[in-house]
């Protein structure tokens, strides 16, 4: 691409940057553009007032997805997990390292995201926000897109986030009485050395083979 597409391409994000910078007032925290897919931090309170400034002002009229993430950085795989509130810019980090809070920034351990696009056409909005850790909530932008039901169901299990005014929050893959958020980064996952998984405690013999897995391939290795 020309330099000169690339600077008409910039401008597009640029464009779509100072739109939602007027239109929130002084709600927008962060941003970062390159070409014309956008990333914009936005306040938690000014969430789906921005997801319908980009629907509705700048013609974002495609929902991709919605998600969270967890910043929690795993500094010691065998002890306790920490999560850096100031963690080295990105040009500081070794690959694999991870990047702090991303694109556009971030002052919290909890980021709820969503994807927006324009179609037709190839621009790109990505919004997040800051969630509080003890109570991680937001409001719901279902109204605005219905395709964020499920994602914001997910979420939810997944995370632990609360999407005020959601037409109901329900489990979509875990049974009702689970406990915890899978996807939370201090999420206990050595409970499975604890408790056997399911399908781990009763193995059915393979076809010929006699119980206690004592098959052919077995007695050969006892032979040998």
């Amino acid at each position: 691409m020309s330099s000169a597409a690339d600077a008409s391409t910039d401008q597009i994000g640029v464009g779509i940057v100072e739109a939602l910078e007027k239109e929130l007032a002084g709600a927008l925290l962060g941003s970062e553009v390159s070409g014309s897919d956008v990333w914009v931090r936005v306040d938690r309170a000014a969430w789906r007032r921005a997801v319908a400034c980009c629907r509705d002002g700048l013609g974002f009229n495609y929902f991709t997805f919605l998600s969270g993430i967890d910043w929690k950085a795993d500094t010691d795989l065998a002890g306790e997990k920490l999560w850096d509130p100031n963690p080295p810019g990105r040009g500081d980090q070794a690959p694999g390292e991870g990047w702090g809070t991303g694109l556009a920034g971030g002052d919290s351990r909890f980021q709820v995201m969503a994807r927006l696009q324009r179609v037709p056409g190839s621009v790109g909005v990505t919004l997040k926000a800051d969630l509080d850790e003890g109570e991680p909530r937001v409001d719901s932008i279902v109204e605005l897109f219905r395709g964020a039901d499920w994602h914001e169901r997910e979420t939810w299990e997944m995370y632990g986030f609360v999407f005020d005014g959601h037409p109901g929050l329900r489990h979509i893959y875990l049974p009702t009485e689970f406990e915890g958020f899978p996807l939370r980064k201090d999420f206990p996952l050595l409970a499975r050395e604890v408790k056997p998984w399911p399908g781990l405690v009763d193995v059915e013999p393979m076809p010929g083979e006699p119980e206690g897995g004592e098959g052919p391939d077995a007695e050969a290795g006892a032979e040998s």
